[in-house]
């Protein structure tokens, strides 16, 4: 017998954490100008969230169009 799914209540609290982390890294970009990736993480502290957060958090705001990488490789906020 398959598992139930789980209950909405479950992700709400993951996807607010990482809506927070992405408007937190687009906060940055837009005070300080396009970022290197270390350059983000000090200034978001990312180094102090656990696991992959920060990562992750970056994966999202670029693939939500909030944040883009240029040629150099440095993130800015859209």
């Amino acid at each position: 017998m398959p598992m139930p799914p789980p209950k909405p209540s479950t992700d709400q609290g993951t996807n607010k954490r990482v809506q927070r982390e992405v408007a937190q890294l687009t906060r940055a970009l837009a005070d300080r100008g396009p970022l290197d990736r270390d350059d983000l993480l000090a200034a978001v502290g990312g180094a102090y969230w656990d696991g992959t957060r920060f990562d992750r958090a970056l994966v999202v705001a670029a693939d939500s169009g909030h944040v883009v990488k240029g040629a150099e490789g440095k993130y800015a906020a859209t």
